[in-house]
C-alpha cells in the first residue's frame, strides 16, 4: 500500500503547495479496514497545513488507491494521515550531539 500510495501523492502534489511528501509508514488494522498513513512533508514550513488540505481530498485520494488495488484486496482501507516527525527528531539530536 505504501509503494501504491507514492506515485498517488506524486500525481496531486500542486494540490499541496508543491511540497514533497513522502509516506514514511503504513500500519493496517488485521482485518484491513483501517490504515494509518505516516507522512513526511518537506520542506518543514506550513506541515499542518498540508496535512490538514490530504486530510480534505482523503476521499479522492481513498478512490485512486482504489482503482490500483482493487484486484488485490476485498476492502479498501479507511485512510487516516499522521505526519512523522522521526526526522525532525533526527535532525535534532544530530544538532544537539554537534554542540
Amino acid at each position: 500500500m505504501q509503494k501504491e500510495l507514492g506515485p498517488i501523492f506524486q500525481q496531486m502534489a500542486p494540490e499541496f503547495e508543491g511540497n514533497m511528501i513522502t509516506v514514511t509508514v503504513v500500519r493496517i488494522s488485521p482485518d484491513l479496514s483501517v490504515a494509518k498513513v505516516y507522512l513526511s512533508i518537506f520542506p518543514g514550513k506550513n506541515k499542518e497545513v498540508v496535512l490538514e488540505k490530504i486530510r480534505e481530498k482523503t476521499p479522492a485520494i481513498r478512490g485512486l488507491l482504489g482503482n490500483s488495488i482493487r484486484n488485490q484486496v476485498r476492502i479498501i482501507p479507511a485512510l487516516y494521515f499522521y505526519l512523522d516527525d522521526s526526522l525532525d527528531y533526527i535532525d535534532n539530536i544530530d544538532r544537539l550531539l554537534k554542540s
